[in-house]
């Protein structure tokens, strides 16, 4: 008897922060302290108004099935936030709301792309961008970003690679994961225009606005009609376990899209998409909890470089710092496991965001408390004199 195997579609690179997780979770089942730095979600709960809603909801009895491209109030809310925030006015036809922003990277890149079209990315990047990819056939080309560009990519990297070879999109992110740089309005804005002006699909990954410590955050929605513009519930307003996100579409992308979606998985959560009208009008608690990233952000930009951690990339946004372990090891993986195994401190190697350079970095995420960031501090000093 022939044994079925696997598709060779599903042999993608594991998402790493996810290994450390697991690794960091066996240790706390042993019993041992462990401070977590390795994955990127908020410490603190969803507001009190996102959780008042939920019982309200589930209180009303029926949760049940919404519109393939969400309900309707949601979406209404969606749009009224970027006419707030943005001044721009979105249709809610234009809107889709989506299993995290996990299940709208799946669906956009499904709708805007085919089998054998070329996608470009930053390295240092979002590993699932290159795994998703890669899984729906497309091929990730990775552009390697520089210090002297702040780590983004600029319209005379994008056209290089295209003339390489030629991209059918690009996927961007900022402020980005892992570094938490952020493009500067004007320097988005001339990507963009060169995006659209190579035939380019534009991705554009917000789902850290609102996480902005230095700068500001411009959305590609004021840039380009055609640009795919993604967020998410999941960090600033802490609902990760909601997953719940949305994309707002250019015109024809919206019924490919819809279609992806009535099949795939009929419609988002209907409970968690009834809580998350309610985050948009928590502005005070979140705040709150951002000024504790805040916090966090100083402690380690303050204590890294004083323990030894060098070619810290700029913090400008989300919860990350991406930094140098090259005067302590040049294989960051197992620098990593041996800091969790002897230090208790779970951080994420940089391999899992850049194969070619990450073997020297490492990603710290601060969306704990500021007492843990601290103890880390503390804990990784000790074990590193």
């Amino acid at each position: 008897m022939v044994k079925p195997g696997a598709s060779r579609r599903s042999a993608i690179d594991p998402f790493i922060v996810m290994d450390v997780m697991t690794a960091a979770a066996d240790r706390e089942a042993a019993g041992a302290r462990v401070v977590h730095m390795e994955v990127g979600e908020p410490g603190a709960a969803p507001p009190f108004a996102v959780r008042e809603a939920a019982r309200a909801a589930l209180g009303g009895g029926r949760i049940g099935y919404t519109e393939a491209l969400g309900a309707r109030p949601l979406r209404q809310r969606i749009a009224r936030y970027y006419a707030e925030t943005h001044g721009v006015e979105v249709p809610i036809g234009r809107i889709a709301v989506t299993t995290g922003s996990s299940g709208a990277f799946n669906l956009s890149f499904l709708a805007a792309f085919d089998a054998g079209d070329r996608v470009a990315l930053t390295a240092p990047g979002y590993p699932a961008y290159r795994n998703i990819l890669k899984a729906l056939g497309l091929v990730p080309v990775e552009i390697e970003t520089h210090a002297a560009d702040r780590h983004a990519l600029t319209p005379e990297m994008l056209a290089a690679a295209h003339r390489a070879a030629p991209l059918a999109g690009v996927i961007i992110a900022s402020p980005a994961n892992p570094t938490g740089t952020m493009m500067t309005p004007e320097a988005l804005a001339a990507l963009v225009a060169a995006a659209d002006d190579l035939g380019i699909r534009f991705v554009s990954d917000e789902i850290y606005h609102g996480l902005v410590y230095d700068g500001v955050a411009e959305t590609a929605l004021k840039l380009s009609p055609q640009a795919i513009v993604i967020n998410s519930f999941s960090k600033y307003y802490c609902m990760t376990g909601w997953r719940v996100g949305w994309m707002v579409l250019p015109d024809d992308l919206v019924r490919p899209v819809e279609r992806l979606a009535q099949n795939f998985y009929i419609s988002a959560p209907d409970l968690s998409q009834r809580a998350a009208i309610a985050a948009f009008d928590a502005t005070e608690e979140l705040e709150a909890i951002k000024a504790s990233y805040a916090a966090n952000r100083l402690v380690l930009i303050d204590r890294l470089p004083s323990i030894g951690f060098e070619d810290i990339f700029p913090v400008d946004g989300a919860f990350y710092v991406y930094a140098s372990v090259r005067r302590f090891s040049n294989d960051s993986a197992e620098f990593a496991r041996r800091m969790l195994a002897e230090a208790g401190v779970a951080a994420t190697p940089g391999l899992d965001f850049d194969q070619k350079r990450g073997h020297a970095f490492i990603r710290f995420s601060f969306a704990g408390t500021t007492a843990d960031m601290v103890e880390a501090m503390d804990r990784i000093e000790t074990w590193l004199r």
